[in-house]
């Protein structure tokens, strides 16, 4: 009797507190199911943001010993060489490339660069003495309103090809040093002088005068 009283009294507690460890253990798994899937989210989130970032240096000036890359077109990533480029233009576009780390200094608008060959005798002395085989370089950010210099067009005051700002209709005469002759822009070009390096095109300095537009003030 005792037995059976003990079966009969204890039974009913065990049925009703099984159910409730179930219950405890299956929120517990919940919780750390959920607390697993929200960690694993934030480090999924992490990786993304970290690789969405812009490598050390890629927003720094063209620096002396870069190399020079294509910045749109087919051979967009690749070196400029000095064989790329045509006599008598057009310019192309490009981004100074870290040699050494590979970075392409491409987060800062302010670095990109036109780059065009003409015939050296065009060149006046200041210009010719930072160009190599008739290749010069300058900004291609317009002095004016900071528009990107992207024609290469007869001028609209002589009969020579220049470079132009189609923003406000600024143009520069690359052959002396990429001065105004038409237009808004208050001053030239920044020019960037340049040397061969097996070759390719390679910066042989810093910037000559300022990158950028005027500012408002």
């Amino acid at each position: 009797m005792s037995s059976a009283s003990f079966t009969s009294n204890s039974s009913p507690s065990e049925k009703i507190a099984e159910p409730e460890n179930d219950a405890g253990a299956e929120q517990t798994r919940r919780t750390l199911l959920l607390g697993a899937l929200v960690t694993t989210a934030c480090l999924g989130c992490s990786t993304q943001a970290r690789a969405g970032e812009d490598p050390p240096g890629s927003d720094e000036r063209p620096q002396k010993g870069d190399l020079l890359v294509f910045s749109e077109g087919d051979q967009e990533g690749k070196l400029v060489a000095a064989a790329d480029l045509p006599v008598g233009g057009p310019p192309v576009h490009a981004w100074p490339k870290d040699p050494k780390t590979s970075v392409v200094r491409s987060a800062s608008r302010l670095n990109e660069i036109l780059v065009i060959r003409l015939d050296p005798a065009e060149l006046d002395e200041k210009t010719r003495a930072r160009a190599v085989d008739g290749i010069i370089a300058y900004s291609a950010i317009c002095a004016h309103a900071g528009c990107p210099v992207t024609a290469w067009v007869k001028s609209d005051v002589g009969e020579k090809e220049v470079f132009k700002c189609v923003c406000h209709n600024s143009e520069y005469d690359p052959r002396a040093g990429a001065q105004v002759v038409f237009g808004p822009a208050p001053r030239r070009l920044a020019a960037l002088p340049l040397e061969l390096a097996d070759g390719s095109l390679s910066v042989a300095g810093n910037f000559i005068g300022k990158v950028g537009g005027a500012q408002p003030g």
